[in-house]
């Protein structure tokens, strides 16, 4: 398999970039991935930017094999950046990203709604694709069921709650690894399903809630996510997802539109 750190690594000055096989989720390049070569490529074209805070990603067509990342500074003020990029691909436009970058301003209000549920750790959970067929991508990830519902169990509410983490140990650490991890979990409506059946994300919202962690280490790269599905209907699935680093402090908040074939 080729490494999310060879991939990010060998993103030329002028934004080329190369996505394998190994790295598809049908015809296209999985999500996480797209969203994480826009964020990696503003990073590395646009220099002395703050955090990110927020981004937005619309995923208009196939991303797969040669891919060209396009950033451009849209509006910069006294604390925040906004940058636009456009991911093309050979048959044309991918993904488009908006991306807001701010520094921190001093504040007396602080309040955290995202709690973590309690859950066994890690290496006491088993599989969350086992006796299933994962997609080509989730080979990069290691996944475990943290607790309710398993995939395809023709679950009444949409409920995913995983441990996971890069397989790559160099993609343990930092805002882009995050990124591309934190699309890894298929659509809550998963566990719903009888049977596997196609999906295809639409657009995926991303709140950073604490910087640092983000962007810091994270000990063994674990992280919790929790994903529940809020609307289904008329083949399309609205969604809300948490993550929390291996402390439980939440990093990072997600709204998500997909659509369902089933």
């Amino acid at each position: 398999m080729t490494s999310f750190s060879e991939i990010i690594d060998t993103i030329s000055p002028n934004g080329d970039a190369h996505v394998p096989q190994d790295w598809q989720q049908g015809r296209t390049t999985y999500g996480g991935l797209s969203a994480a070569l826009c964020v990696a490529g503003a990073l590395r074209m646009l220099p002395d930017l703050p955090p990110l805070r927020s981004a937005q990603f619309t995923f208009i067509g196939p991303a797969a094999g040669a891919l060209r990342i396009a950033p451009s500074i849209l509006r910069k003020g006294k604390n925040s950046v906004f940058v636009g990029v456009d991911l093309h691909a050979e048959s044309g436009l991918a993904t488009r990203a908006i991306l807001s970058f701010a520094a921190a301003r001093a504040s007396s209000l602080h309040y955290r709604a995202h709690r973590a549920p309690s859950v066994p750790p890690p290496e006491a959970c088993a599989g969350f694709f086992a006796g299933g067929t994962p997609p080509r991508f989730a080979a990069q990830f290691d996944m475990r069921r943290a607790g309710s519902h398993a995939p395809l169990s023709s679950a009444a509410e949409p409920d995913l709650l995983i441990w996971f983490r890069h397989r790559d140990p160099a993609a343990r650490h930092g805002l882009v690894a995050l990124i591309a991890l934190a699309d890894a979990l298929p659509p809550a409506a998963f566990s719903m399903f009888a049977a596997p059946a196609p999906i295809s994300t639409i657009t995926w919202s991303i709140d950073i809630l604490d910087a640092d962690a983000a962007y810091g280490d994270t000990g063994e790269g674990w992280h919790l996510m929790q994903s529940l599905g809020d609307h289904i209907a008329d083949g399309y699935t609205s969604q809300g997802m948490t993550v929390w680093n291996e402390d439980f402090l939440p990093v990072l908040a997600a709204r998500q539109m997909v659509a369902i074939f089933v």
